[in-house]
């Protein structure tokens, strides 16, 4: 490939999406990869802004309000495009924690379909690897709830938000032809899934695994 390889891990809290990139970039830097690691929140020049956007959303949930938002998070996404993602080296891997849906993306008002356009129309970079992890939604909830920070979001507070939000992720990794990581079993397993598919990309053909 002439340009970095961009591989986004998205899906819900709790899922496991840091730990297993982290695996994931031990792996890949034991065979010599050159592997960046980026976090969408620390790229986001507007994030300040929005997550003011975001806390009135919750208070006032209105589609109005929560179209705002996803603009905002796509027009970020715009600009990690241009800015951050087409300055790293060709022949390093991109791996990013979430890219497009975040919670908000995944409230119930305005259909993931319709964000993800919004996204493309803006020219965000679509991911070169796609990768949705996901768990039961009671495994994922009790994992995030037990960690020291706890489960860390403005927008979802109970478990059958927790529960739909997963139901949306899993529906979107159908629709998107992402793919789908049940992160359920080893730390091993999951990692060499991701692994697997990031030298498909690399390699061009499906024999690697």
């Amino acid at each position: 490939m002439n340009r970095a390889l961009f591989v986004s891990l998205d899906g819900p809290k709790g899922a496991g999406k840091t730990t297993l990139l982290e695996a994931v970039t031990k792996v890949l830097r034991a065979d010599n990869k050159k592997v960046i690691r980026l976090c969408e929140k620390k790229s986001d020049p507007y994030r300040g802004e929005t997550m003011a956007l975001v806390n009135k959303l919750v208070r006032n949930p209105t589609r109005e309000l929560e179209l705002r938002v996803c603009e905002r998070l796509a027009d970020s996404r715009t600009w990690i495009s241009q800015h951050v993602l087409a300055k790293q080296p060709p022949d390093s891997i991109i791996l990013i924690d979430r890219w497009y849906p975040s919670d908000a993306a995944f409230r119930q008002i305005v259909p993931f379909a319709e964000i993800l356009q919004l996204n493309i129309d803006r020219n965000v970079r679509v991911p070169d690897l796609h990768v949705g992890v996901v768990t039961a939604p009671d495994i994922s909830w009790a994992r995030a709830a037990a960690r020291g920070r706890g489960l860390g979001s403005t927008v979802i507070h109970k478990l059958e938000e927790h529960v739909s939000c997963t139901k949306a992720f899993e529906r979107a990794i159908a629709d998107h032809g992402w793919v789908l990581c049940r992160n359920e079993g080893t730390l091993e397993d999951a990692t060499m899934q991701v692994i697997c598919e990031i030298y498909k990309v690399l390699l061009g053909h499906h024999e690697h695994c």
